[in-house]
């Protein structure tokens, strides 16, 4: 959960309900208990559940052992990078062809770097 160090904000954007203030210092309460992680950057709070704050909302809404928070679940497996970058260049030919010559410009002495400049 996202939670905005904001105590003047009548209600929380993702949540109808509780203001904001409420939110931040339910989250302040579930962080004293060991249930919740708090990561603070630029004004907002990064909360993060605990095994302890799973296995005390499972009790506290009577919810059965199977089911889990989304993170938890084992993500389907990717394509193996080779297989994406053939689909990518399609043609064999790589999307950006120019790298950093074509940066500086193909003139003597132009662009940045090896010795030119002036």
């Amino acid at each position: 959960m996202v939670v905005k160090k904001d105590t003047r904000t009548q209600s929380h954007p993702h949540i109808e309900g509780p203001t904001n203030l409420e939110v931040l210092m339910l989250m302040k309460s579930l962080e004293s208990r060991g249930y919740v992680r708090v990561t603070f950057s630029w004004q907002y709070n990064y909360v993060y559940l605990t095994d302890e704050g799973i296995e005390y909302l499972r009790t506290y809404l009577a919810l059965p052992a199977e089911i889990v928070p989304n993170t938890h679940k084992k993500q389907a497996t990717r394509p193996d990078m080779r297989d994406r970058e053939e689909d990518k260049f399609a043609g064999g030919r790589p999307a950006f062809r120019g790298g950093d010559r074509e940066y500086r410009g193909r003139g003597e002495g132009g662009g940045f770097g090896r010795g030119g400049g002036f």
